[in-house]
C-alpha cells in the first residue's frame, strides 16, 4: 500500500510513523525541510520538500500509484486544494483533509473527501466529557459523526437482547467483551452480568446510550 501524506506537523510526522512501523510505503510532503526532524532517523519512508498542491511535487511523492492521501497541513486552503487535486486529476481512491472551519467540510464531502475537523471532534469529546463523563468514549469516527463507546451491562439488562436496546440508525451494538473474551454478537445475544458492551453512537444520540443502558 502506498500513502501520501501532506504537512508534516505533529499531527503528519505521527501518522507517517505509525503507518511506516506497519510496513506500509509513505511519502511525507512538506514545504519546510526541517519540519522533517519530526519523523526522527528510524522513519523509513520518503521526504519531498514543496508545496502539496504542485503536480510535480505530488509526482515526485508518488501519487500516481497511491492507494491514499492525506492533507494535514495547518491550513485548510492548501489540504483541501492538495485533496481536491488528488481525487479529481489523479484518482486517488482514498482522500482525506484535515479542516479547520467545520461548515467546509459538508462541501468536501459531496466531493467524496473525507474530512477531519479538529474542532468538531473537540466540541464533542468535550460535550462528552462534561455531559456523559460516565461513558468510556474509546474513539471518534469519520468527522465526529460517530463514536465508538462502551459501557458496562447493569443488573436491569441482564437476560434482555441485543434487539432490544439498539435504537436504528442511532445506537449498535458491534462487540461484547465476556469473560476477558470479545466476540459479535446477533440479535438475538442476551446480555450476561459482568459483560461490557460495544456501541457505534451517532452524534447526538449518548442521551439514548445512557437512558437505555442506565450508564
Amino acid at each position: 500500500m502506498k500513502v501520501i501524506i501532506i504537512g508534516c506537523g505533529r499531527v503528519g510526522a505521527g501518522l507517517a510513523k505509525n503507518l511506516s512501523i506497519q510496513g506500509i510505503d509513505v511519502s511525507v510532503i512538506d514545504s519546510d525541510p526541517g519540519a522533517f526532524e519530526l519523523l526522527g532517523p528510524t522513519f523509513k519512508g520518503k521526504t519531498v520538500v514543496g508545496i502539496g498542491f504542485d503536480q510535480k511535487v505530488l509526482s515526485d511523492a508518488g501519487i500516481e500509484r497511491a492507494d491514499a492521501l492525506a492533507a494535514v497541513t495547518a491550513s485548510d486552503e492548501v489540504n483541501l486544494v492538495a485533496a481536491r487535486m488528488a481525487k479529481m486529476v489523479f484518482k486517488v481512491p482514498s482522500v482525506s483533509a484535515r479542516v479547520y472551519e467545520p461548515q467546509k467540510a459538508k462541501i468536501y464531502r459531496r466531493m467524496g473527501i473525507q474530512t477531519v475537523s479538529p474542532v468538531t471532534l473537540g466540541i464533542d469529546r468535550l460535550i462528552s466529557t462534561l455531559v456523559y463523563s460516565q461513558l468510556n468514549i474509546e474513539r471518534a469516527i469519520g468527522a465526529g459523526q460517530v463514536s465508538l463507546i462502551d459501557v458496562d451491562v447493569k443488573p436491569q439488562l441482564v437476560n434482555h437482547t441485543i434487539k432490544e436496546t439498539e435504537v436504528p440508525g442511532e445506537v449498535q451494538v458491534v462487540a461484547i467483551t465476556r469473560s476477558g473474551k470479545t466476540f459479535l454478537p446477533n440479535a438475538a445475544t442476551q446480555f450476561q452480568q459482568g459483560d461490557i458492551v460495544h456501541l457505534f453512537v451517532k452524534f447526538g444520540a449518548k442521551d439514548k446510550v445512557s437512558r437505555i443502558f442506565g450508564a
